[in-house]
């Protein structure tokens, strides 16, 4: 799977967990860019992005992301 694919399904993610589908990440998106995005909404994101991309991600991934393009590098890693 590729980068841009990677965002293509993730986008959908983040449109369905905000219902919003003017969403679009990209690799400097953070939580302050989205108005919805808290603590409790960031484990509600993890968990469908877990269910959608098969794998599961360990606190220190969870906690340690700085930003949508970090979660992507994770995830491509995770995939390969």
């Amino acid at each position: 799977m590729s980068r841009e694919e990677v965002f293509q399904k993730l986008n959908h993610v983040f449109q369905d967990v905000f219902d919003d589908d003017s969403i679009v990440v990209s690799d400097n998106t953070t939580a302050a860019d989205i108005e919805d995005w808290d603590s409790l909404e960031h484990i509600n994101l993890m968990v469908a992005i877990e269910e959608d991309f098969g794998m599961k991600f360990n606190m220190a991934e969870v906690t340690g992301l700085k930003n949508v393009g970090e979660m992507v590098d994770v995830i491509l890693k995770r995939l390969k």
